[in-house]
């Protein structure tokens, strides 16, 4: 009898282990560890916020959702995302203004194939709590042009498909972290437009957030973590368009355990959302 009480207990402590198991830790830059509510104040206070995502992770999904909708208790929001193309804005604000449905925006824009699961919420936020959301990033076709002919090409185009880009010519460092890191990661035979074209996109996205900044609001942006980590990238793009801008990043990476930042990730952003490695993708 003895025995199967403490096989029992040794069995319900087990359980607990189990179900203490975490999905996510966040860390500030320097690797303490920070609740969620402490960075929801920090992004209340700031005008931008730059919620860097790895594109097929649902940890990062729920809690820009989360983050978004704590925000917006406490001050006006404007949401924007990279997984929209500018040209596509109107299609959008039809959707946000009940003129077109659902299918029909499946249809005339051209959405990320995880949309339905992974964006939808936010915009449907927006839709709800008749929220602006700007559609920041460059046509892909745009960008293609640079990747194969440099910034000059976008030279060529028209008017109207120059509204869909940020003014130019694009300012352009290729000694930011991120770009010199792409360089080093492609190999020798990398062509020196692909970081020109990952520079016109973040270039885009930052002179869109400017154009959309509303007094007393904060403008949350969703993007992949690459485009904002290190403080470059869409970061560098704000501060060269508005220089007395705040920001607050915030970068997701995967690690085997939750315990404490790994110290490549330390100074990546304002917060660190660390994801157990092993979660689940949605797709």
């Amino acid at each position: 009898m003895k025995n199967g009480i403490v096989l029992l207990l040794l069995a319900i402590c087990s359980i607990g282990n189990a179900q203490d198991k975490k999905a996510y830790q966040l860390f500030d830059k320097k690797g303490k560890k920070v609740n969620f509510e402490k960075v929801v104040k920090a992004a209340a206070k700031t005008e931008v916020v730059l919620f860097g995502e790895f594109h097929d992770n649902p940890i990062c999904h729920w809690l820009q959702l989360e983050l978004t909708k704590e925000v917006s208790l406490k001050k006006g929001i404007v949401l924007g995302a990279e997984m929209i193309e500018s040209d596509n804005q109107k299609q959008l604000n039809d959707y946000l203004e009940d003129k077109i449905n659902q299918k029909q925006l499946d249809s005339t824009a051209r959405l990320w194939p995880n949309y339905k699961t992974d964006y939808k919420p936010l915009v449907d936020f927006a839709k709800e709590k008749k929220l602006p959301f700007i559609a920041t990033n460059i046509p892909r076709r745009y960008a293609s042009m640079v990747h194969k002919k440099g910034f000059e090409s976008l030279e060529t185009l028209s008017d109207e498909e120059k509204s869909w880009i940020a003014p130019q010519p694009i300012p352009y460092d290729k000694d930011l972290p991120g770009y010199t890191k792409m360089m080093t990661m492609m190999g020798e035979h990398t062509s020196p437009n692909m970081p020109k074209a990952q520079a016109s996109k973040d270039a885009t996205m930052a002179y869109f957030i400017t154009e959309n900044l509303e007094a007393n609001s904060i403008f949350i942006h969703y993007n992949g973590s690459f485009h904002s980590d290190n403080f470059d990238g869409i970061n560098w793009y704000l501060r060269k368009y508005r220089p007395q801008i705040s920001i607050i990043t915030i970068s997701t990476v995967e690690q085997n355990q939750l315990n404490k930042l790994e110290k490549e990730h330390l100074n990546k952003a304002d917060f660190i959302l660390v994801v157990d490695e092993n979660m689940t993708k949605t797709y």
